[in-house]
């Protein structure tokens, strides 16, 4: 079974970045669609990027413009690389492949 797990979240003011890091340990890596998801206090779960086996992307109209989804193949890792951060991006971020979840990253934008 896959194992995901997410790194780089913290605090960060509105208008500055963050990259977020999705290791995973699977073998099936190359091939899949991986998600990133995000939960703010009181709401629920929602779907920010994803991106796919063959580099297809996808974004959640809130961040289009600003986040963008990679995945490096040989690391079996996908990133979120997070530009001009609002308030309204605090969020624990999740990533997501293959009915698995990781444990989830904080971050935290506020001035």
């Amino acid at each position: 079974q896959v194992q995901l797990t997410e790194s780089g979240g913290g605090l960060v003011q509105p208008g500055g970045s963050l990259r977020l890091s999705c290791a995973t340990s699977g073998s099936a890596f190359d091939s899949v669609t991986i998600g990133w998801f995000r939960q703010a206090p009181g709401k629920q779960r929602e779907h920010v990027a994803s991106v796919s086996g063959d580099r297809s992307t996808y974004y959640h109209h809130a961040v289009m413009g600003r986040f963008t989804v990679s995945r490096d193949n040989a690391k079996k890792t996908v990133y979120l690389q997070m530009n001009s951060l609002k308030p309204e991006d605090t969020a624990v971020y999740y990533c997501h492949s293959q009915n698995t979840w990781g444990r989830g990253t904080q971050v935290t934008v506020s001035s």
